[in-house]
C-alpha cells in the first residue's frame, strides 16, 4: 500500500477514486508520564513517554486508515492529513488524540 501526503503518486496513474478514509486513535497518558513530563517542562528536556505515545497513536491511526482503504479495494492512499490534539479530562489529566485521513485510490 502506497501512502502519501501528496495529491498524486509520481509515475502512477490514478484509475479510480474509492473514497475518503480515516483512522483515529486516542491514548491515555498515565499519571507517571504526566508527572515526569511536568518535571521536564520545568527543568527542560524531551518527554520520551509522550513522544512514544504520540508515535504509537500516529501508527495506529494510519494503520486503521490503510485497513479501511484496503476494504474498499484501494491500493494507495493520497492526500493524507494527520492531526494531533490533546484532550483535557477531569482532574488535570490529558488524553492524546491522533486522526489520519486521506483519499483511497486505485493506481496502475
Amino acid at each position: 500500500m502506497i501512502v502519501t501526503t501528496g495529491p498524486h503518486i509520481e509515475g502512477k496513474e490514478i484509475v479510480q477514486y474509492c473514497g475518503l478514509v480515516a483512522g483515529e486513535a486516542i491514548l491515555g497518558a498515565n499519571i507517571f508520564k504526566d508527572l515526569f513530563a511536568s518535571v521536564r517542562d520545568i527543568v527542560g528536556g524531551r518527554s520520551a513517554g509522550y513522544e512514544r505515545s504520540l508515535r504509537e497513536a500516529r501508527e495506529t491511526a494510519v494503520r486503521e486508515m490503510i485497513e479501511q482503504a484496503q476494504s474498499l479495494g484501494a491500493n494507495a492512499v493520497i492526500a493524507i492529513d494527520i492531526d494531533y490534539e490533546s484532550i483535557a479530562i477531569g482532574s488535570g489529566g490529558n488524553m492524546l488524540m491522533v486522526s489520519a485521513s486521506g483519499t483511497a485510490v486505485k493506481i496502475l
